[in-house]
């Protein structure tokens, strides 16, 4: 088990404070070498922001991308390596035009949209508006890579430190704790005989993990006078059979995931998760990045594993879509299709998801994908089984939907 990410949650003004950021780089080093003498390995520091339409306002929104520049300037002269600027609004239409540019001017800054919430119910504008930006993003690498700084979000609520999904809310700062786990599910069922059994190890490994982690983050909480907003303990995944959240689903008994028992496989491992005593911010879940697990990667490869079972499982898991390789000419209506299903798993189910979608530019459904990058697996593009949606889910309505 690893810490992916010490997350600092703040509202940096605009023009950014640099006084403030200073005091967040501060805290992010002072963090790091705390969970680093603890024990920990401490992977990334990152800063999330309250969300960039309502930095700037409406009369601002064009300054975006000049934003980004400057935020990707200013963690770099603190020492801390990746920010997210928040969501694109949908009582902001024009916030989520500005993102690919916004994009494409800075290096390690992350950006999000919100498509439906449990207040405002589904923006069918919005749910098209993110399929836009995932597309107009794509050509910005010859890879696809550029989609990496972005994700959909369905009913996600502030503080959760994943990324690109972590934003803040108010003006009061806070930091959390996201990890990489994965390897914890496997271990705990590596050798079970029973559910119960591999359940209990992996309870007793998130409890005593966490446990060590808490006692840090509160003396910190002190030290820094700050807000501990919780640890998001979702199994994330690494590309290493070791590291696979699809080889703890195998391990469970599943002989492929993607076959039936999957499922149950992803229920029981969430679950195992909210059973375990720690104080729990953002999904803390089950995580299946198709590119960031070398099982996945390999089950999608093999056409096991589709897009629609990653859907499905997205009702009993933690944080929905993410990395899934799509064909570089997959058009706006396809994905909004595919983001509409997700806002209604989310809002009927009340449970946080998102979309983090990657077209490949050049590439068609099945193609062997060529990364050469050292936190993805590679697999083949995903068919996508979607057509533009016709009739009244192809208005401009925002519509409520109420959870069970």
């Amino acid at each position: 088990m690893k810490i992916r990410s010490i997350t600092y949650f703040f509202n940096p003004g605009w023009p950014l404070d640099e006084k403030k950021l200073r005091a967040a780089g501060f805290l992010l080093s002072e963090s790091r070498k705390a969970f680093e003498d603890a024990g920990f390995e401490v992977q990334t520091t990152r800063m999330a922001t309250v969300s960039f339409a309502r930095l700037l306002g409406a009369a601002k929104i064009g300054e975006t991308p000049k934003l980004a520049v400057q935020m990707a300037e200013a963690i770099k002269a603190v020492g801390v390596e990746y920010a997210a600027l928040g969501p694109a609004l949908p009582e902001m239409p024009a916030s989520y035009g500005v993102i690919p540019d916004a994009i494409a001017a800075s290096q390690n800054i992350f950006f999000s949209g919100v498509m439906a919430d449990t207040k405002m119910g589904i923006s069918l504008e919005a749910v098209r508006a993110c399929a836009e930006v995932i597309t107009r993003i794509a050509p910005l690498d010859p890879n696809g890579f550029a989609n990496l700084n972005f994700a959909a979000l369905a009913n996600v609520p502030a503080g959760a430190p994943f990324f690109p999904a972590a934003y803040h809310s108010g003006d009061e700062p806070a930091f959390a704790i996201a990890t990489e786990a994965a390897d914890l599910a496997v271990e705990a069922f590596a050798n079970a005989k029973t559910v119960e059994e591999g359940r209990r190890a992996l309870v007793s490994a998130l409890e005593s993990n966490a446990k060590r982690m808490v006692a840090v983050a509160n003396l910190l909480k002190y030290r820094f006078n700050t807000r501990f907003g919780g640890i998001d303990f979702s199994l994330a995944p690494f590309p290493a059979d070791a590291q696979s959240l699809g080889g703890a689903v195998e391990r469970m008994g599943v002989p492929a995931i993607g076959l039936h028992g999957s499922l149950a496989s992803a229920a029981i491992l969430t679950e195992a998760v909210e059973r375990a005593d720690f104080p729990h911010t953002g999904f803390s879940g089950f995580m299946q990045p198709v590119l960031e697990d070398s099982v996945l990667a390999k089950r999608a490869a093999d056409g096991i594993l589709t897009v629609k079972d990653l859907l499905l499982y997205s009702a009993v898991c933690g944080t929905g879509l993410d990395t899934v390789p799509l064909a570089g000419n997959t058009k706006p209506g396809q994905i909004a299709a595919l983001l509409l299903d997700l806002c209604a798993l989310a809002l009927r189910l009340n449970k946080p998801l998102t979309a983090r979608l990657m077209p490949v530019p050049g590439s068609r459904a099945g193609d062997p994908t060529a990364f050469d990058f050292g936190f993805f697996a590679n697999s083949r593009v995903m068919e996508l089984d979607a057509k533009t949606l016709e009739g009244a889910l192809g208005g401009v309505e925002t519509f409520g939907l109420n959870s069970r």
